[in-house]
């Protein structure tokens, strides 16, 4: 059985989807949240779920390299972004090549990048009068959202449509898929 971390910024409903998909599966399990907001939503509901969290700071992530310490003392297999906002630093990819992938809420590589993340892309998506959105996984590599694609799928942009109404089209997307594309991918690491 394979160990997954998951990195996040915020609430945590991917990552709380993530966790009790794999405390099903005999592939894998999430044994460790991590984030870089100390009062992330993420922390108490992986805290919830009996899974550890630890959370980091700059220095930790960027400097000190306490973060891939962390990891590795926790044999961490495979890495899992999901509402992470961070660059990841070179270290941990080069660890974790092949094995770090993150999931993007529109199709790259259109509305990819730094400040691009949740309801930036939904309004820039619309304000764009782009006829469909979806998400994107990808593996993580040295700048944001520029990483082999690994999987999309898409979803159908209304013209009455908010960013709040394709927000929740884009995570009923991101539920269902982003759990099945984790598993398949380490399935294949073996």
């Amino acid at each position: 059985m394979k160990n997954i971390a998951i990195f996040a910024s915020g609430t945590g409903t991917n990552a709380e989807n993530i966790i009790k998909y794999f405390s099903t599966r005999n592939s894998a399990k999430v044994v460790l949240v991590l984030s870089n907001r100390r009062e992330a939503g993420v922390l108490k509901r992986a805290e919830a779920l009996g899974v550890n969290t630890y959370f980091f700071d700059r220095n930790d992530f960027y400097v000190s390299g306490s973060v891939l310490k962390h990891l590795l003392q926790s044999r961490i297999d495979f890495i899992v972004l999901a509402g992470f906002l961070w660059l990841v630093p070179d270290n941990i990819i080069k660890c974790f090549e092949g094995r770090l992938i993150n999931i993007h809420p529109a199709l790259l590589p259109a509305y990819g990048g730094k400040g691009m993340y949740g309801d930036r892309v939904h309004r820039a998506v619309i304000e764009n009068k782009d006829r469909e959105s979806g998400i994107t996984i990808h593996y993580v590599n040295n700048n944001y959202d520029e990483g082999d694609i690994v999987f999309q799928a898409k979803c159908k942009v209304g013209q009455s449509d908010t960013p709040e109404s394709l927000a929740s089209r884009i995570h009923a997307l991101e539920y269902k898929y982003f759990p099945e594309i984790i598993e398949k991918l380490i399935l294949e690491m073996e």
